[in-house]
């Protein structure tokens, strides 16, 4: 049924009022993710500096020191998963994609005889993992629009202390790394027990030739003072924080990224919606138009019958 003049008008009003909001959101998440871009630059040499120092000392130390955290378990039987997104929504595809990666890693530890233990930083993948019948072990919520530092800490210690306590076997984490306002990557990385530790594989710059002559270098040049080991036991609770922070603040730049994309791309639909609702109401227009001069028209023959 053709809809009148005013339901079409009403709807353009309402269309227009959801375009505001819409732009509003994208201006907001623009400022924010500025914030969070200029974070993540000032975080990238620091983190890059101690994951690259636990991955240096762990070759020259040779062996792993006997200490429950470097300790690697005998058999991997539990499987932590830390699922880091947002808090809120109207981010597109934000927060599912990485729950939708940790529920193929859970499924996938488990079938191979794993169970999946699972961590959520985000009241997005907490609520989701509820009510896909996954309920997390532990969630950390409430700042993931700007998280510090003492919140990574804190996710670190439950993490660390789920692994001494023999609760996992392994730690492997999953957030949306930053590349740009557009482009967001799922990164899956393993995070304990050091020996599988991500870091340990992380390419050089200069490759595989580049890396070997650092290493010929590393153990020509550097001596540790103290010893490798002790200097490994220190770093590597440094090494798990730094790490979930860096994730952290690579997701709230995603975030920010995701939700100005995914409002704009709204606002640019509701201008294309606004123009299609307006030749309707024309056309609307035109129809009661020629419908009353039809009526006219016909009255006045009427009246000369």
């Amino acid at each position: 049924m053709p809809q009148s003049q005013r339901d079409v008008k009403n709807r353009i009003g309402a269309v227009k009022n959801i375009q505001k909001i819409a732009r509003a959101l994208e201006l907001v998440a623009a400022a924010r993710l500025r914030r969070a871009e200029q974070r993540i630059e000032a975080l990238r040499p620091y983190a890059d500096a101690i994951r690259r120092m636990t991955r240096q000392a762990a070759e020259a130390a040779g062996h792993v020191p006997s200490l429950p955290i470097l300790e690697e378990h005998s058999e991997v039987n539990r499987v932590g998963l830390l699922l880091i997104a947002g808090d809120r929504g109207l981010a597109g595809a934000f927060n599912s994609n990485i729950v939708r990666a940790g529920v193929a890693a859970g499924r996938e530890h488990d079938s191979q005889g794993r169970s999946p233990v699972f961590f959520a930083s985000g009241r997005r993948p907490a609520t989701s993992l509820t009510f896909r019948g996954f309920e997390p072990a532990d969630s950390f919520t409430g700042f993931t629009d700007r998280p510090a530092y003492a919140d990574a800490r804190r996710i670190a210690d439950r993490l660390m202390a789920a692994y001494v306590d023999n609760e996992v076997d392994k730690v492997e984490i999953f957030y949306n790394g930053y590349i740009s306002p557009v482009t967001q990557q799922v990164r899956r990385e393993t995070l304990l027990p050091l020996q599988q530790a991500t870091v340990l594989d992380e390419p050089d710059e200069d490759g595989e030739e580049g890396r070997r002559e650092r290493q010929a270098e590393h153990h020509a040049l550097v001596e540790y003072e103290p010893d490798p080991e002790e200097i490994l036991k220190r770093l590597v609770p440094d090494y798990v924080e730094i790490s979930i922070f860096r994730a952290l603040l690579e997701s709230t730049a995603s975030e920010h990224g995701a939700r100005m994309t995914a409002m704009r791309n709204a606002s640019d639909n509701a201008s294309d919606l606004i123009q299609t609702l307006t030749l309707e109401m024309n056309r609307a227009r035109q129809a009661e138009i020629t419908q009353e001069i039809l009526e006219v028209v016909a009255g006045a023959e009427g009246l000369s019958g």
